[in-house]
């Protein structure tokens, strides 16, 4: 999914020289391949100044310089659970970029890698009837329990209950859906507000991720949609869907230079498995090999 940029990239540093012709070209390249202007000048104005200190000549020697300030933007993102309390997952994003197909696959990795028991899910976008419905679907195929209320219903009302029984039962990991409708951003950003708050009240701290679900397909659409959900809740990590149908993935470097917020998982397929956790050491590896 990397080999346009990553060619491209890899082929630039392989020149012979480190004029102004080759910074121009690496800042056009780097904006063509999502990582936003804002992070493509700071990079390539960061390489330019150590490069000059540091008298280095080769390009190649510039890569090393160029792969260092890459991977400082991608800190890990890792969701580790605490196994002997109740765990939540609540996973924000507009409609369509696969937020009920993540939480499961979320659910499956949790099962089947991390060995966790006792997951559940709350249906608290209520506003399409239709996203109860899946979560329906997703509950019975993975044998998770499922709390929801009738469409319409209050979402922060959804989440107490889940919150409440899942406390009661002793459950680990509670994965909440969200509703995701932009185009009342008002609207949305208050729900969510009022939903944090009920969850930290009720279990906050080390226990508690907001996961923001976006499309890597979108580029800098999603990096929009991630500062405005940033805003709103302040997410702790990012997973991007549709990973294997992009041939750029610098909205990973976007996200990182312009917010600071770590990506825990890529989406690669449609399979339950194909939700890898993000490696930010391969991630530069696999861009800068073009691979």
């Amino acid at each position: 999914m990397l080999k346009t940029l990553g060619l491209k990239i890899k082929g630039l540093f392989q020149g012979e020289n480190l004029g102004k012709e080759f910074y121009e070209e690496l800042e056009d390249l780097l904006i063509e391949g999502d990582v936003g202007a804002g992070t493509t000048l700071r990079l390539v104005e960061t390489l330019r100044e150590e490069v000059k200190k540091k008298g280095i000549r080769s390009r190649e020697d510039a890569l090393q310089i160029f792969k260092q300030h890459i991977y400082s933007l991608l800190p890990s993102g890792a969701l580790p659970l605490k196994p002997d309390t109740l765990n939540v997952l609540l996973i924000l994003g507009v409609n369509g970029v696969g937020k009920t197909t993540t939480i499961a696959k979320l659910a499956y990795y949790y099962q089947m890698v991390e060995g966790i028991k006792g997951i559940v899910f709350a249906a608290a976008d209520t506003f399409r009837a239709g996203a109860i419905a899946q979560i329906d679907t997703w509950a019975d195929r993975l044998q998770v329990r499922v709390v929801k209320q009738m469409p319409g219903a209050d979402p922060g009302a959804v989440i107490y209950d889940a919150l409440e029984s899942a406390k009661a039962r002793g459950e680990k990991l509670l994965l909440a859906d969200t509703a995701g409708r932009m185009h009342n951003r008002t609207n949305l950003v208050r729900e969510l507000q009022k939903i944090d708050k009920i969850i930290t009240a009720q279990v906050g701290g080390e226990t508690y991720h907001k996961v923001l679900v976006l499309d890597a397909v979108t580029g800098q659409n999603g990096l929009q949609q991630a500062k405005i959900f940033h805003e709103a809740v302040k997410i702790d990590s990012i997973i991007l869907t549709k990973w294997d149908g992009t041939a750029k993935g610098g909205i990973i470097l976007a996200i990182g230079g312009e917010l600071g917020i770590p990506i825990s998982f890529l989406g690669v397929g449609e399979k339950m498995s194909d939700l890898k956790p993000f490696d930010p050491a391969s991630f530069v590896e696999n861009l800068l090999e073009g691979v």
